[in-house]
């Protein structure tokens, strides 16, 4: 799944940067936790599936870390616009992918979407608002499905194991590990600059 973000008529106008957007400030120099206990992995890995485990993992503590210390208020601010994105809607969004992908398709589970429907297609970002019961409902959806899709890993016999998409394409779970690292990715490229935007919090 991919995310798209709504622009501009690209007229080349610059928008206006407002005297009270927050200061920037570089990553290194504050660091959202120090290096010395910073959860995501650092070093070499011995195999396949522990590289595409690890770099996955740290690709979700990423987006844990971005969303660290805000309210619900700065959790659903549209941060960026004319993006309908939000920190809080990522967290929600990937909780959709993550069920999707690793329930419906690996699993083959009878799991209807948790925010998205045909009539609200974009409901993980739309329904993003501030409301902590929202907030703690959202966090606690995407962990659950974060651990359902460990779980399902760990307990693969191989990265050749398969799941058929809806539209009746296969896919190998080698291939989804991979996808799963450049859909965080992407999104955590996203989450930089909607937390720049909220405190000035940039890095790391």
């Amino acid at each position: 799944m991919t995310r798209r973000s709504d622009s501009d008529s690209g007229s080349g106008a610059q928008p206006n940067i407002s005297d009270s957007a927050p200061k920037r400030v570089f990553g290194w120099s504050d660091m959202f936790v120090h290096s010395d206990d910073d959860p995501r992995s650092g070093g070499t890995f011995a195999d396949e599936r522990t590289v595409l485990v690890e770099f996955l993992r740290n690709q979700r503590l990423t987006l844990e870390r971005k969303c660290d210390s805000l309210d619900a208020e700065q959790l659903a601010r549209r941060s960026v616009p004319p993006s309908t994105m939000s920190l809080l809607g990522l967290i929600r969004h990937m909780a959709e992918v993550e069920r999707g992908w690793f329930r419906r398709t690996m699993a083959g589970q009878d799991a209807p979407p948790i925010y998205c429907s045909e009539d609200e297609p974009d409901g993980d970002f739309d329904g993003a608002v501030a409301d902590p019961a929202v907030v703690d409902a959202a966090r606690r959806a995407w962990r659950a499905e974060v651990e359902f899709a460990e779980r399902f890993v760990a307990e693969a016999a191989d990265l050749k194991v398969w799941g058929r998409q809806r539209r009746g394409n296969v896919i190998v779970l080698r291939e989804l590990l991979v996808h799963m690292i450049e859909e965080y990715a992407r999104h955590n490229g996203h989450a930089d600059l909607l937390r720049e935007r909220i405190d000035g919090r940039v890095g790391q």
